[in-house]
């Protein structure tokens, strides 16, 4: 199953890199809401993003590789926004980085972020040289998602596959007591 999700990731990724149309962009796309307020999903490429792979403070950083139509990865993003309520005053930050195509962002991402409420910061990584970039974030990771990193300035943990909120916790504690 886990090669299965892989082949479909890749397949998916070398449709998205081979048509060249979709270039690395840096805009902020902001939508109101009925009552005025904005919902902002920021668009990077792998060399923008992946300072947030590699901060040096007292923080514990989640950081997950996920996107709208991955069923795994929608099952467990109420672990992680549970984990950013939990844990925030204990120096948890929690960012999602949506694989979602570019052209999702207003029809798929921002819509999707709405309904679910999402609390954690939200990204779109919008960069189509996964061979470069996936064994960057982690030597590990075959490109399947969901995958996530946790990490302190000490320690990093990496996970390609889904997880509980109870796991997601037991790895954060287990980075917290350390």
């Amino acid at each position: 199953m886990k090669n299965a999700v892989a082949f479909i990731f890749f397949v998916i990724l070398i449709g998205y890199n081979g048509f060249g149309q979709y270039q690395n962009k840096d805009v902020a796309i902001a939508d109101l809401d009925a009552d005025g307020s904005s919902l902002a999903v920021k668009s990077y490429n792998f060399d923008e993003l992946e300072p947030y792979l590699h901060i040096k403070d007292d923080k514990i950083y989640v950081i997950n590789f996920w996107a709208t139509w991955c069923k795994p990865c929608v099952e467990e993003l109420p672990g992680f926004e549970k984990v950013l309520k939990e844990y925030t005053d204990k120096g948890v930050e929690v960012v999602l980085v949506s694989l979602d195509f570019p052209q999702m962002l207003k029809t798929h991402l921002i819509p999707f972020v709405k309904e679910h409420d999402l609390k954690s910061k939200v990204v779109l990584l919008d960069d189509p040289k996964q061979n470069k970039w996936i064994p960057k974030v982690s030597e590990e990771w075959s490109g399947a998602i969901p995958a996530t990193v946790i990490y302190t300035k000490d320690q990093r943990l990496f996970f390609e596959n889904s997880m509980t909120y109870d796991e997601l916790k037991q790895n954060i504690d287990q980075l917290i007591t350390e």
